[in-house]
C-alpha cells in the first residue's frame, strides 16, 4: 500500500514538468482545450428561446467495435436571449449539439474545428426550432441520470435511482451511498468521521432521519471542501442534501404510500406549480417509524482493587413519528432577478422503551426498564436573491437561512433488584424531565466574476448565529426510600450562544496544457458565551482569526485520463456541551462530564485523484492524508462521582496529541448493459489517535466497501442488489449522540475498536399505467440480519464488548403515483421557457 501512495505522489511532481512542455505537432502558443462554441436559439417568428436544454457530446471512435460513440461531455440552458456557449474545447474533436425545449422539435448539430485546429472560435449563428404540436402525454422521455457523477470537488449521487430507500428517510439512502458509511444507530460516516450534513447548501438543525427519502433529488459527496465552505465543523467533509425542485412548466406532483413489516408506514405528496414569473412548490411527509433492537454486553472494570463483571441482555422497541412539511415559492422580478422564499416544517416524537437484564457479581442480578418519550419542533425559513448579470457567467447571490425550534423530554428508569428466585426484594426509580430550543441562524452573500482570459473570481462574506438553550432536571427515589429526591447536581440547565464571522475569496481559471486551478483563501473568527443556570457560572472564549487556505488543482493527462489535487485546513471547536464541567447522571451507566480546557482542532487534509472515462464507464482512484492537531475524542476515566461520593467511570472529552487518517479510495461506475448499471467502492485506510506523548498507540489499516447493482429489465421491471462490508476498525472519532440506550455510546474513539459485519439489502420495482406513471417497489433490508455490531473497548481498569443489532430483514411496501398536466399555451405566453430537462415519469 505505502508502494502505490509514494507512486502516485512521485506522478504528481512529475505532472507540472510535463505540463511545461506543449505537445508536438501543434504550435505552443495556443492549447488544443482552447476552442469555444456559440450560438443563438430562436423560433419561426425570430423571437429567442430560453431556458432550451443544450448537450453537448463528445464523438469518439471505439476501437472495440469500430464505431462512432457519443459521450457527454458538457450541459447548459439557453438564457433569456437564447444564446448559449461552451468553452475549454478540444479543438482536434469531433462534437455534436443536442438542442432541445417543450414545445419544440429537437434539433442535433454537427460541429468541427477544422483539420488543422487553427480555428477556437466556432459560432454557430441563429438556430432555428420549429414548433412542435405532439400533445404532452405522447411525448416519452427515455434518459436516465447516471447513479454517480464525479466532479472536481465532489461526488454527486442522484437519489432517483436509489430503489431501496423507497419510503425511508436520507439515513436509508446513505446506506447504500459509495464512500459514506452508517452504523446501527444511524450515525453517518465519511471516511470514518461525522461529516457535516447540509440541505441545499446551506448549514440545518435537521438530521438525516428527519428527512424524507422521496423529497431528496440527490447528495452531493464533499471530501475536500473549499474556502467557499465554512472551515469549522467536521474533519471528514461536507454531505450536502439537495431537495427536489419544479422545473417545468404548468402542474406536476407525486403521491407515496407504504409501510413495513414492524408497523411503519409512509405517506407524502407533492404538487409542483410553475407558469409566467411564478414557481410555486408543496411537500407533506407523515412516517411513522418501528424499530427493533436486540443486544448484549459484558463488562470487566477494577475501582479501587475491587474487581466486578456486569453482564447485560438488552431488548428495545422505540416508536416514533416524523412530519415533514415545506412551502416554497420562487419570483422572477426580472429576466436576470430572482427571488425565492421556503418554509419548511418538521415535528417529531419518538418513545423509546428497553428492558435489560443485568447480572453483577457484587450487587447479584437486577432489570432496568427504560420508559422515555422525546420531541422536537424544527422550523425553516429560507430566502434567497439571485442576480445574474450581462455577463454570462457574473452573478451575485443573497442567502438568509433559518433553523430553530423546541425539545423535550421525559423518562422514567427503574432498576428492580431481584432475588436468586426472580422475586422483586427493591426498587430504584430515576426521572429525568428536559426541554430546550435552538436557534440556527446565517447570512451569506457570493459573488461570481468570469473575466475574459478564463479566470473566475469568487468571493463572499458569512455570518453565523447560534443559540441553545437547554433545562433538564432529576430526581431519584433510591431503593427503599418512598419519596423523590431532587438531585441538582445533575440537573443541566445552560444557556450558550455561538457566533462565526467568515470571508472568502477564491480564483480559478484554466492553463495551457489542460491544467486546472482553484486557490483560495477564508478567513473566520468566532466566540462563544455560555452559562450554567444553577449555579450562575458563565462561560467566554474568543477565538483568534484564523486562515484557512485551499488548492484545487486538475489536469487532463488525455481526453479520457484526468489528475487532481486538492489541499485545504480545517478547524473544529468545541462545543458547549463538551465544555461545561458539568457531570450528567441522567444515565447511571452512562455518566458524562464536559472539559472546560478543551482547545480547537486543526486539521489538514489532501488528496490525489486519476479519474478515467472509458466508453459509459468511469473509475475514480484516490489517495487521501488527514492529520488532526488537539483531536477531540472522548475518554473513559476513572473519577470521584460527585452524586455517590464514589469512584466511577465518567465519559468525558480530552485533547489527544493528534490524529492521523490515510488511504485510497476506489470508485467504479458503468452501465454495463442497457439493462445493468454497476457502481463500486473500496476503500483502503489507516487510522490512528495519539494521546499523548507517554501513551503508545498504533495505527490500524481496515477495509470498507460497497456494490450496487441496479438491473432495468423488460416490462419495466427494476431489480436493485446492494452488499456493504466493514472491515475491523477503529472507532470513529465523533458519534455525536444525545439520546439512545445505557451504554450504546462509544466509550473513545481512542480506546475502542469494531469488529467486522457486512449486509446485503434487495429491492424490486415495478412500473405499470400509462407511461409508467405509477409504480410499486418491495425492499428487504439487511437479508442475512449481519449488520449488527459489536464494539469491543478497554483502557484504565476496564474492558468492555457491546453488541447491539437493530431492524434486520425489515421488508417495506411501497406505492408511488405521478400526474401532471403540462400546458402548451403556457409556452407561447411565456418567454421564461423551460426546458424538458428532469421529466421522468418512473
Amino acid at each position: 500500500m505505502k508502494k502505490i501512495i509514494a507512486a502516485l505522489l512521485l506522478a504528481t511532481a512529475v505532472a507540472p514538468l510535463h505540463a511545461q512542455t506543449a505537445p508536438s505537432g501543434r504550435p505552443s502558443s495556443f492549447s488544443v482545450a482552447e476552442g469555444k462554441l456559440s450560438g443563438q436559439l430562436t423560433d419561426l417568428q425570430g423571437k429567442p428561446i430560453a431556458q432550451a436544454s443544450v448537450n453537448l457530446l463528445r464523438v469518439i471512435h471505439d476501437q472495440s467495435t469500430g464505431k462512432e460513440r457519443e459521450i457527454l461531455f458538457k450541459s447548459t440552458s439557453s438564457l433569456d436571449n437564447g444564446k448559449f456557449n461552451f468553452t475549454a474545447l478540444s479543438t482536434k474533436d469531433k462534437w455534436k449539439l443536442k438542442i432541445s425545449s417543450v414545445g419544440y422539435t429537437a434539433k442535433d448539430i454537427t460541429v468541427e474545428y477544422g483539420s488543422d485546429g487553427k480555428v477556437l472560435d466556432k459560432d454557430l449563428g441563429t438556430i432555428t426550432l420549429e414548433n412542435d404540436n405532439r400533445k404532452l402525454e405522447e411525448v416519452t422521455v427515455t434518459g436516465r441520470k447516471a447513479l454517480l457523477e464525479m466532479d472536481i470537488d465532489k461526488k454527486v449521487y442522484n437519489v432517483e435511482k436509489n430503489i431501496v430507500a423507497a419510503g425511508g428517510t436520507a439515513i436509508d439512502v446513505m446506506r447504500n451511498m459509495p464512500s459514506v458509511q452508517v452504523d446501527i444507530d444511524g450515525n453517518v460516516k465519511l471516511r470514518n468521521a461525522a461529516p457535516t450534513i447540509f440541505v441545499d447548501g446551506k448549514p440545518t438543525t435537521l438530521t438525516p432521519d428527519q428527512i424524507p427519502a422521496d423529497v431528496i433529488e440527490k447528495i452531493e459527496i464533499i471530501t475536500n471542501p473549499s474556502a467557499k465552505y465554512d472551515a469549522s465543523g467536521s474533519m471528514a467533509g461536507i454531505l450536502n442534501i439537495i431537495l427536489k425542485k419544479n422545473k417545468k412548466t404548468g402542474y406536476n406532483g407525486m403521491l407515496t404510500l407504504g409501510a413495513d413489516r414492524f408497523g411503519g408506514t409512509n405517506f407524502m405528496g407533492s404538487l409542483n406549480l410553475r407558469q409566467n414569473k411564478f414557481n410555486i412548490s408543496l411537500t407533506g411527509m407523515n412516517m411513522r417509524m418501528r424499530t427493533n433492537t436486540e443486544g448484549d454486553s459484558y463488562r470487566e472494570s477494577t475501582i479501587d482493587d475491587i474487581n466486578s463483571t456486569v453482564k447485560q441482555d438488552i431488548e428495545g422497541k422505540t416508536k416514533g413519528m416524523i412530519t415533514f412539511g415545506r412551502l416554497g415559492l420562487d419570483y422572477d422580478l426580472s429576466p436576470r432577478t430572482t427571488v425565492s422564499v421556503a418554509g419548511i416544517f418538521v415535528e417529531g416524537k419518538f418513545r423509546p422503551n428497553e428492558n435489560t437484564m443485568i447480572t453483577t457479581e457484587s450487587q447479584g442480578n437486577s432489570n432496568r426498564i427504560s420508559e422515555s418519550e422525546r420531541s422536537f419542533k424544527p422550523r425553516g425559513l429560507q430566502a434567497g436573491l439571485v442576480q445574474k448579470f450581462k455577463t454570462e457567467g457574473e452573478e451575485l447571490t443573497a442567502d438568509f437561512n433559518y433553523f430553530g425550534g423546541t425539545n423535550k423530554s421525559n423518562g422514567t428508569y427503574t432498576t428492580n433488584y431481584l432475588a436468586d428466585n426472580g422475586g422483586i426484594i427493591g426498587s430504584q426509580i430515576q426521572k429525568n424531565d428536559g426541554s430546550g430550543d435552538n436557534k440556527f441562524m446565517t447570512v451569506q452573500a457570493d459573488y461570481v466574476k468570469p473575466f475574459k482570459n478564463g479566470m473566475k473570481l469568487e468571493t463572499g462574506v458569512r455570518a453565523q448565529i447560534n443559540k441553545l438553550k437547554n433545562l433538564n432536571n432529576n430526581s431519584l427515589k433510591a431503593r427503599g426510600e418512598d419519596e423523590y429526591k431532587d438531585i441538582s447536581a445533575a440537573s443541566a440547565n445552560y444557556d450558550n450562544k455561538n457566533t462565526v464571522y467568515a470571508a472568502y475569496a477564491s480564483l480559478g481559471g484554466n492553463l495551457k496544457d489542460w491544467v486546472s486551478y482553484k486557490v483560495g483563501m477564508r478567513v473566520e473568527n468566532s466566540t462563544y458565551d455560555g452559562e450554567l443556570i444553577n449555579t450562575n457560572q458563565k462561560f467566554h472564549n474568543s477565538y483568534p482569526v484564523s486562515l484557512f487556505p485551499s488548492l484545487f488543482l486538475s489536469k487532463k493527462l488525455t481526453k479520457k485520463d484526468q489528475l487532481q489535487m486538492s489541499v485545504t485546513r480545517r478547524v473544529n471547536r468545541p462545543n458547549f456541551f463538551q465544555l461545561i464541567p458539568f457531570v450528567d447522571y441522567t444515565d447511571s451507566l452512562n455518566i458524562t462530564r464536559g472539559n472546560p480546557d478543551l482547545v480547537p482542532e486543526f486539521t489538514t487534509s489532501g488528496e490525489l485523484s486519476y479519474s478515467r472515462t472509458h466508453g459509459k464507464g468511469t473509475f475514480l482512484a484516490s489517495v487521501y492524508y488527514k492529520k488532526t492537531t488537539n483531536l477531540i475524542t472522548r475518554f473513559l476515566t476513572q473519577e470521584l462521582n460527585p452524586i455517590t461520593d464514589k469512584m466511577d467511570f465518567i465519559n468525558t472529552y480530552i485533547n489527544a496529541n493528534s490524529s492521523k487518517n490515510y488511504g485510497a479510495e476506489f470508485t467504479y461506475t458503468n452501465n454495463l448493459k442497457k439493462w445493468w448499471d454497476l457502481t463500486a467502492d473500496l476503500n483502503f485506510y489507516n487510522s490512528k489517535i495519539e494521546i499523548d506523548d507517554n501513551t503508545p498507540s498504533e495505527g490500524m489499516w481496515t477495509v470498507f466497501g460497497k456494490l450496487n447493482n441496479t438491473f432495468n429489465l423488460k416490462k419495466n421491471w427494476n431489480l436493485q442488489l446492494a452488499f456493504e462490508y466493514q472491515g475491523k476498525t477503529n472507532m470513529p472519532v465523533t458519534q455525536n449522540q444525545t439520546f439512545g440506550p445505557p451504554m450504546n455510546q462509544a466509550q473513545s474513539s481512542s480506546q475502542g475498536y469494531i469488529k467486522p459485519f457486512y449486509g446485503i439489502d434487495f429491492a424490486i420495482k415495478k412500473s405499470f399505467l400509462k407511461n409508467q406513471a405509477a409504480s410499486v417497489t418491495l425492499a428487504v433490508n439487511d437479508i442475512f440480519r449481519t449488520r449488527g455490531n459489536t464494539i469491543v473497548s478497554s483502557g484504565d481498569g476496564f474492558y468492555q464488548n457491546y453488541y447491539r443489532l437493530s431492524n434486520p430483514q425489515l421488508v417495506k411496501l411501497n406505492l408511488s403515483y405521478r400526474f401532471g398536466k403540462m400546458d402548451m399555451n403556457m409556452f407561447k405566453k411565456n418567454k421564461n421557457q423551460n426546458s424538458m430537462e428532469g421529466i421522468q415519469m418512473q
